[in-house]
């Protein structure tokens, strides 16, 4: 594996340089926001476009905050609206959730590269990293049967490598938190609606909103359990009142707070 950032960058433009043309399924989070910077440099901004995917699943502040991020990276960038919860299988939301969202993002963008003929023959790709090789991501399976790429997994990029390219080139989103579907928030079992990803988006903004960062609402019917990092557990308990009001208004009856803290996956840690 490519060792230092600047071998890592060199391998991912020699990569992105050899496409016809590249498609970037685009979040608007810092892996995206670094493989379309790249993606631009490789291959100029004519034979790049980036595709963001509007659902129940992407809060409204995410998706205004792709767009900025596109603009000002100076990107060719297309909303598509995407229908998970019209797959059973994510609705249904067994452990393979991840499987069927990304089915129905790249079935889309495969619609939208079919759809214009100056796009055709063209890669589509996604900001999967090496981090995410030792996570549960069936993702990443629907992406490997629809031939979508992963550039910066393939040079050896990981969060902090991705970071640091950021970084060197003035992307905004550098240290942007890391952010995931919002059903990722709902228990595996426990049915997705799209009335449960609304409250989870209204729980979260209200969280935000009292200067929280890095942290997940976890959706258990009526409790919210609450994951904030754990150096922010002290900050926390002192804004406990503010806190239950209003996840109380975002819907909720029980509000807890989670002693292990904010970690990513940790709907994962649930027993199969």
């Amino acid at each position: 594996m490519v060792s230092s950032v600047d071998a890592k960058e060199s391998a991912l433009l020699r990569q992105l340089g050899a496409l016809d043309g590249l498609v970037v399924a685009f979040s608007g989070g810092v892996d995206s926001a670094v493989l379309l910077h790249a993606g631009i440099r490789a291959l100029g901004r004519d034979r790049v476009v980036a595709v963001t995917a509007r659902s129940a699943s992407l809060p409204a502040a995410e998706l205004t905050d792709a767009a900025r991020v596109a603009a000002e990276l100076d990107a060719v960038h297309e909303i598509v609206d995407t229908d998970e919860l019209a797959r059973p299988g994510y609705r249904q939301n067994d452990r393979d959730r991840c499987y069927h969202c990304k089915a129905e993002l790249f079935d889309v963008i495969d619609r939208v590269v079919r759809a214009v003929e100056r796009h055709r023959g063209w890669s589509v790709a996604f900001g999967a990293i090496v981090d995410d090789l030792s996570d549960h991501r069936p993702g990443a399976r629907a992406a490997m049967e629809r031939g979508v790429l992963a550039p910066l997994a393939d040079a050896g990029f990981d969060k902090a490598a991705v970071r640091a390219y950021a970084r060197a080139h003035g992307i905004s989103v550098a240290d942007k938190p890391s952010f995931a579907c919002l059903a990722s928030r709902i228990p595996y079992g426990t049915e997705v609606h799209a009335a449960t990803l609304s409250q989870l988006e209204r729980a979260e903004a209200a969280v935000r909103a009292l200067g929280f960062e890095q942290f997940r609402v976890r959706h258990h019917g009526t409790v919210a359990r609450l994951e904030v990092e754990p150096q922010a557990l002290p900050r926390a308990l002192e804004l406990r009142t503010a806190l239950v009001a209003c996840l109380r208004e975002a819907g909720y009856t029980y509000v807890s707070l989670d002693l292990v803290g904010y970690r990513t996956g940790a709907m994962n840690e649930v027993p199969r």
